[in-house]
């Protein structure tokens, strides 16, 4: 080995980053090559600005799409096909199924679209993810969408809008009528500070969201309609985001559609914590062939 070879050989195990721009760089190299579109508005050598850094003992990168901050953890082996799980919002609360995930060989992801609430203008941002994080690191195309609580208006609402590009849901005290939550126009005290803010994101008045169509409880149909399942996990004693209000119309709905869904209730938890201590059948209903 020449002692150029070595000095760099040796300088890329020193700065990880390096080698992570140098992965970014082949993958789009190969990209282009095989005629493979890279994403409108991304950098061919955007990954030389990626942070690499550790998360529970997982390999952490932190990027940006399209101007918004992203984030995915890869596991030590990558499972067959490269599946991922979309986490909607709150990275890295109660993350016993991410991590349970991570060591059966799936990546965890996340885009950061904080204050929308599941809004248009939220799901547009969203549409960019998955054919980058496809083109880019060679994730599969359909994910598990990931909603805990508010999540729930991302996951769901993103699935409505592509269905076909969705692998099963998981979601968790998830919002499923934002009347509920933020809004507080039921059994939930809601927020008032969110609620402005959701009414915001969508561009509607009050009196609008009143008569809102699409919210998840209101547009199952097309999740049903590309038969995908839903596992969620639900306090109930909830008085946040309480289940009458939001995961049991969805339960019922969506059999009432012939769609697979799964609800395990806590008895006597409220909205925290989030998931099971044991995530083994959250996990199970997601890697089932």
């Amino acid at each position: 080995m020449t002692g150029r070879l070595y000095i760099a050989l040796q300088a890329i195990a020193e700065r990880p980053s390096l080698l992570i721009a140098m992965k970014g760089f082949m993958t789009r190299f190969f990209c282009l090559a095989a005629g493979l579109s890279l994403i409108p508005g991304a950098s061919l050598f955007a990954s030389e600005t990626q942070a690499a850094k550790n998360w529970n003992g997982f390999p952490r990168v932190d990027f940006m799409v399209e101007g918004r901050a992203a984030i995915l953890i890869s596991p030590t082996v990558d499972s067959p096909g490269r599946p991922w799980i979309w986490r909607t919002e709150f990275f890295g609360a109660f993350p016993s199924v991410d991590l349970a995930l991570l060591s059966k060989g799936w990546h965890v992801a996340y885009l950061n679209v904080q204050n929308l609430y599941g809004a248009p203008v939220a799901l547009d941002a969203m549409d960019t993810f998955p054919p980058y994080l496809k083109a880019h690191y060679g994730l599969a195309a359909k994910p598990v969408l990931e909603g805990f609580s508010r999540g729930g208006l991302f996951a769901f609402n993103w699935a409505a809008r592509h269905p076909e590009n969705v692998a099963a849901l998981y979601v968790d005290a998830p919002v499923c009528d934002f009347k509920s939550w933020p809004g507080g126009k039921g059994r939930s005290k809601g927020s008032p500070q969110d609620w402005q803010r959701c009414l915001k994101a969508y561009g509607i008045t009050e009196e609008q969201a009143m008569a809102y169509p699409q919210n998840p409880l209101d547009n199952l149909a097309p999740l049903a309609a590309a038969k995908i399942p839903i596992i969620a996990v639900a306090g109930e004693a909830d008085e946040v985001v309480p289940i009458e209000e939001n995961i049991k119309i969805v339960e019922r709905r969506y059999k009432e559609l012939g769609g697979i869904i799964v609800l395990i209730l806590k008895p006597g938890v409220g909205h925290h914590p989030h998931s099971l201590e044991n995530p083994a059948p959250v996990v199970d209903f997601l890697t089932r062939p």
